[in-house]
């Protein structure tokens, strides 16, 4: 990488993992502590008010793209950044549970992904956007760990409302970075073509990829719903949970170093399949350990595997989806890409819950499993873009 591409890759990086850290900060505490708020008594107040982030963030990442289009990235990420400071202002001091719903929502309406990765596309070349899209998703693993073992701690000593301010806090520290370290934006992209909706949605590489990031995080999330009763059933404490968590994830950091050379040998294709593979086997191996008794001994190796898989798409999807598409409609681009992330979230905590309700762990496991092997046979026609191994067409299709 030229230094521009590092400061720009680790830069931006930062701004997700600022972000995503105030997010992850909130989750494995925000069931139980919302409880305590007046309304709290309500499940489903509880959960709308956890989901509305989700909604928020899937019903305007395509407007925050396209405007970074047509506007320039920079002013689009401070402007959805001091949005998301202000929701997590609003939470920090929400008197009741529909404030914090309003106040989640709000946070949402900050959807910043799409313009970021947008300008991460536009200041690194495509030979090693794949290594910067993978310090991005390094950064948000490596957030969501330490999430996991600061969350409980924090919350004994600030409540919910410390961590939502703590959570603006970290926003506006974002709009920090942005001005001050993020290297200034390409301008090539203002005088080209204006970028559309339709356009983006007429291209069939961004489709596949669009289906995948929907069924990657809507698997992520179900899976949620099961794997800690799993951990507790193996005999792990909710608060040691990170002990496997973290070195799983840490571990799982250590395989991408070997998908970067693949890739310029012209096996991203193998590579990417390989990992959709490596989740749905996953999701057989966690209902085969849902029916029996759990043990950690065999949920630490499945969620190793799992999180090697998930790294490797987390850094691939975004990069192959900025290769294809065209580059004044980058940002429309990932707009849509980032809304269908978003909808994946959303989704898979609706399936999730309504799954376990009803059929179980092993149920559950089921549906992800067949959405895994339903996402592989949709990704199977895929072209690598760029790819130059013996065979391979540079295109994408």
């Amino acid at each position: 990488m030229t230094p521009v591409e590092l400061r720009a890759s680790f830069s931006l990086a930062t701004i997700f993992a600022l972000r995503m850290l105030g997010l992850f900060l909130i989750l494995p505490v925000f069931a139980i502590e919302a409880a305590k708020y007046p309304g709290g008594e309500d499940p489903a107040l509880i959960g709308l008010a956890m989901g509305m982030y989700g909604l928020t963030q899937a019903l305007l990442q395509f407007p925050f793209g396209l405007a970074s289009d047509h506007l320039g990235r920079k002013r689009v990420i401070v402007f959805g950044l001091l949005v998301f400071a202000t929701g997590s202002l609003m939470a920090a001091l929400a008197p009741s549970l529909t404030w914090l719903a309003i106040g989640r929502g709000v946070q949402g309406a900050g959807a910043v992904s799409a313009a970021v990765t947008a300008l991460l596309a536009d200041q690194t070349r495509d030979e090693v956007r794949t290594k910067s899209m993978a310090l991005v998703g390094a950064s948000i693993g490596l957030m969501f760990a330490l999430s996991l073992v600061a969350a409980p701690l924090l919350v004994a000593h600030t409540g919910l409302s410390g961590l939502f301010g703590l959570t603006c806090g970290l926003a506006l520290l974002g709009v920090v970075v942005v001005l001050w370290w993020v290297p200034p934006e390409p301008l090539k992209h203002k005088d080209l073509p204006r970028g559309s909706l339709m356009e983006v949605l007429r291209i069939p590489a961004l489709l596949r990829l669009n289906f995948g990031v929907f069924v990657m995080h809507a698997v992520q999330l179900a899976m949620w719903m099961a794997v800690p009763a799993l951990m507790v059933q193996a005999g792990l404490a909710r608060e040691q949970h990170w002990e496997v968590y973290l070195p799983a994830v840490l571990a799982s950091f250590l395989i991408m170093g070997g998908v970067f050379p693949l890739e310029k040998r012209g096996y991203l294709r193998a590579v990417f399949l390989s990992a959709v593979g490596l989740i749905a086997l996953v999701q057989v191996g966690f209902w085969w350990v849902a029916g029996g008794s759990p043990t950690i001994a065999a949920l630490a190796p499945l969620l190793f595997v799992f999180f090697c898989g998930f790294n490797v798409l987390e850094a691939s999807q975004p990069s192959m989806a900025s290769k294809v598409a065209p580059p004044h409609a980058r940002g429309a681009a990932m707009g849509v890409y980032n809304t269908l992330q978003s909808l994946g979230f959303f989704a898979g905590g609706a399936m999730g819950g309504w799954l376990m309700k009803h059929v179980g762990a092993q149920g559950l496991f089921t549906v992800c499993g067949a959405l895994m092997v339903l996402w592989l046979l949709v990704a199977w026609p895929m072209q690598a873009p760029g790819a130059h191994a013996p065979g391979m067409v540079p295109k994408a299709g």
